[in-house]
């Protein structure tokens, strides 16, 4: 009898593929924020040079790198090479580097090989290294006459007044857009003040094994390694509810839940956290939609209702896997989860105690 056997199947590939972002993580929604922001950016930053410097016919409002620099800033905000020093310093070193070696080499193309070489080697010593600076330095050295009137001088105007106004637009911008810029990665602290390592990098993998990796690639990624730190223990929580089928945040959550109104009394409120022996109390309105939330911390700041102490609360829905909570619950903040719908109700809650009864029940049944 002969088995059939099935080929396997190559992954799908959409139709229109070569209309996907390239960048890891980015949507369409990001690719539109982006285009309206160089689009803002560069005609603001145009419009304000112009202002201040004033419209001489020989001097460009704006360099042609700025177009560069508007890119990393408004699509790829999180790019270490895209924060405001690359952006300003880098630009600013380039054309310094391009002016300097125009100074010494007549041969343009010779300036316009030494510039770049110079302006990379300047940039990474002062760690702004920004790669739109390549065009700055070669704009200083092949300006010509423009740029030979100016001199010096060239390097903080236009170049300078550019790269200041045009970060300055995009850190006004992404206040808007929900992306953090300047951009910091978030780094995982000991809550408690002591030497002992975040919970969540007691196990696992640590930095030096990121070092490590990186070192056997041979290979420069525009990433930071605290954010590649962040997103592979991220990669570890997605896999661990694939491999283990692990409930949604509903399937574990208390529903019988202790809670307090935003014009209750601090006395009241502690009174319940010790009676019912809990360290969150959600806080709520009279339509029962999450507020915020109050423990012993909280209740020793001064105020008479909970409304005037009451902390940001750390919510997630009902469908969301539970292994998400692994993050929050692990950072030495937070012992408590709320869970809510997309108006806010409060409808579960989910401690410390939830999640490490979930996580310990795959290992009974294979001890069973």
């Amino acid at each position: 009898m002969n088995a059939h056997i099935v080929p396997p199947q190559r992954p799908q590939r959409s139709r229109f593929r070569f209309f996907v972002p390239i960048l890891a993580g980015a949507t369409w929604r990001d690719r539109l924020v982006a285009c309206l922001g160089a689009l803002i950016g560069i005609g603001a930053t145009g419009l304000i040079c112009s202002l201040l410097i004033g419209n001489d016919p020989h001097l460009p409002l704006i360099i042609a790198p700025m177009g560069a620099s508007a890119l990393l800033l408004f699509a790829i905000p999180s790019s270490p090479l895209a924060q405001p020093w690359p952006i300003i310093g880098g630009n600013i070193v380039s054309a310094l580097s391009g002016l300097l070696v125009t100074h010494y080499v007549a041969e343009p193309a010779v300036a316009a090989g030494c510039s770049v070489g110079l302006a990379i080697a300047a940039m990474s010593l002062l760690r702004c290294l920004h790669p739109p600076g390549g065009s700055t330095a070669l704009a200083a050295a092949l300006g010509g006459p423009v740029v030979a009137t100016y001199g010096i001088g060239f390097a903080l105007v236009p170049v300078g007044i550019n790269a200041v106004v045009l970060t300055a637009l995009g850190i006004l911008f992404h206040r808007f857009s929900s992306h953090s810029y300047p951009h910091r990665a978030v780094t995982a602290v000991n809550a408690h003040g002591t030497r002992d390592l975040p919970p969540t990098q007691r196990v696992g993998f640590n930095e030096a094994d990121i070092d490590a990796a990186l070192d056997d690639l041979g290979e420069a990624f525009d990433i930071d390694r605290q954010d590649i730190d962040k997103l592979l223990r991220q990669v570890e929580i997605h896999a661990l509810s694939r491999a283990r089928n692990l409930p949604r945040c509903a399937d574990i959550m208390s529903r019988d839940i202790i809670r307090i109104d935003q014009h209750g009394e601090i006395e009241a409120a502690r009174g319940l956290l010790l009676e019912h022996g809990i360290r969150a109390l959600p806080v709520v309105d009279r339509e029962n939609r999450l507020l915020g939330t109050v423990g012993l911390r909280e209740l020793t700041r001064p105020g008479l209702r909970v409304s005037d102490v009451m902390a940001p609360a750390r919510t997630a829905f009902a469908t969301a896997p539970a292994t998400e909570l692994i993050a929050p619950l692990t950072d030495g903040f937070h012992h408590a989860v709320i869970i809510v719908d997309e108006a806010r109700h409060l409808l579960g809650l989910v401690t410390q105690s939830d999640l490490l009864a979930m996580l310990l029940k795959p290992l009974r049944q294979q001890a069973a």
